[in-house]
């Protein structure tokens, strides 16, 4: 089996300018000032198919996931290592995003949950989420996505 080697780190932010970083274990997205700028989490990549992807954060060791739970569907952070996941195996499918590409921006679909977007609130310093509702005003699912 080939190693898995991650991309190099990509910057993500919202098309509000709202960074992504970690606070009490949970990926949120706000507005990092000065000093704040260090805490701004890169994120980590593994092209798994042409625009289907693992993001991961801390080095591939936090893996953004898809997760049910009852009814929700909701974003969370695994601790898993983003070179150990496969495309091919179905429990890992929950790690899998499909990027779509728009102009500038970006949008990252769920590969388990079609139709579920990765997004940020309007408001600052919100926890990171999904949202079926991709054209809603309160939900912001376009990011500008670079090679840092």
């Amino acid at each position: 089996m080939r190693q898995v080697l991650p991309a190099p780190f990509h910057r993500i932010w919202d098309v509000n300018q709202k960074i992504f970083y970690l606070r009490n274990n949970q990926l949120v997205a706000g507005y990092l000032q000065g000093p704040n700028t260090k805490l701004e989490e890169k994120i980590d990549v593994v092209p798994i198919e042409p625009h289907t992807m693992f993001l991961g954060i801390h080095g591939g060791k936090l893996c953004l996931a898809c997760v049910k739970s009852g009814d929700e569907i909701k974003l969370k952070l695994e601790a898993v290592n983003i070179t150990d996941l496969n495309q091919n195996r179905e429990q890992d499918k929950r790690f899998a995003f499909i990027r779509f590409d728009n102009g500038p921006t970006t949008s990252f679909e769920s590969a388990a949950c079609p139709g579920w977007f990765l997004c940020t609130s309007l408001e600052a310093d919100q926890p990171v989420g999904l949202t079926n509702m991709p054209t809603e005003a309160l939900k912001v699912t376009k990011f500008y996505f670079q090679q840092d």
